[in-house]
């Protein structure tokens, strides 16, 4: 069953589908009236919905049952993660939306290779929230991470103060054996709480910034033994937190 999230809070007797999820619903889908599909509401509650009429540019449908169980994460966990080439923040937004990410904050980290084009920013960030809400269909998400603009790390620290748990990833701590810290603040986690981790780029952090991050909060931590790709370490954090968090519990 497609699941389509809504904009905007609407009446539960008359649903609208207008835009692209009603193209998709009429044209690719062809769905007719009769047809069922998952709908998810601003709040986060979500439902199966009966399309009752198909016109020429919007569908209408009605609630006919509502979904109890959530399939979010009990904790908030946001990334930041340094610029990086070619498609490869697609990639992350992509399969962070399917692992429960509930947000992304990329940044020009001293070591990017790429730099952000201030002319061709809007567009490119809107393409990735784009990608994080074709990914939270896919994932029957019950909400659409949000993609911010790349900020400077420093703006990244600011962001730091509004969250419970601040951890960086830091191959000289996995290079160091200090293998603890990752396990102990997962491990420690309670349901409700927010968690901001940052991973560099290919390039790693900067001394300076390792600094920067250790000064204002940020815990040091290594994710395994291993050295792991910029694109592979966010993906390797939302999959330990849900393990933890979602099955072994």
């Amino acid at each position: 069953m497609q699941r389509y999230f809504l904009t905007e809070q609407q009446d539960e007797e008359n649903i609208v589908f207008s835009g692209d999820d009603f193209y998709h619903i009429s044209r690719v889908m062809r769905m007719e009236e009769g047809s069922r599909v998952y709908t998810v509401f601003p709040d986060g509650r979500a439902a199966v919905a009966v399309l009752t009429a198909i016109n020429e540019t919007v569908a209408n449908a009605k609630v006919e049952k509502w979904v109890e169980n959530s399939p979010e994460m009990p904790v908030e966990v946001f990334l930041s993660c340094g610029l990086v080439k070619g498609d490869k923040f697609d990639y992350i937004i992509q399969k962070g939306t399917e692992l429960g990410a509930a947000g992304f904050i990329p940044f020009e980290a001293s070591r990017s290779v790429v730099k952000w084009d201030q002319k061709k920013g809007a567009k490119k960030t809107e393409r990735w929230q784009k990608i994080a809400k074709e990914a939270a269909e896919q994932s029957h998400r019950n909400r659409i991470p949000h993609v911010s603009e790349p900020l400077a790390i420093n703006k990244v620290i600011e962001l730091g103060k509004d969250f419970d748990v601040k951890l960086f990833a830091y191959e000289e701590t996995a290079k160091s054996g200090e293998m603890m810290a990752f396990f102990e603040t997962v491990t420690s986690l309670e349901p409700g709480q927010k968690i901001l981790v940052v991973t560099g780029p290919e390039g790693g952090f900067s001394e300076k910034e390792a600094a920067q991050l250790t000064e204002s909060g940020f815990t040091a931590c290594a994710l395994g033994p291993r050295i792991l790709r910029a694109e592979t370490a966010p993906l390797y954090v939302l999959s330990a937190v849900s393990f933890y968090l979602e099955l072994k519990r």
